[in-house]
């Protein structure tokens, strides 16, 4: 599975979208566009990601724009695998 497709699962299992995030494409926004995505399901995404792909996203890197589009995540994430 590639790293988008992984982030899509995470995101659907994190944030309880019921498959919806499954569809998204990489310019669909997130952060302050889905409900669901509050502070605390921030934390609960990053922890998620570490866990399922065995990497660490360095805190004093992460932002809002980190979490700006699937595609910013996407590439964050490929980014400190």
């Amino acid at each position: 599975m590639d790293t988008r497709t992984e982030i899509l699962h995470i995101l659907d299992e994190v944030l309880s979208l019921n498959g919806r995030a499954l569809s998204f494409q990489p310019d669909t926004p997130l952060l302050g566009a889905i409900p669901e995505l509050d502070s605390m399901a921030v934390v609960s995404l990053i922890t998620a990601i570490e866990e399922r792909l065995g990497i660490s996203l360095p805190d004093d890197e992460l932002d809002g724009s980190t979490f700006a589009s699937v595609g910013s995540l996407t590439d964050f994430v490929i980014a400190c695998a």
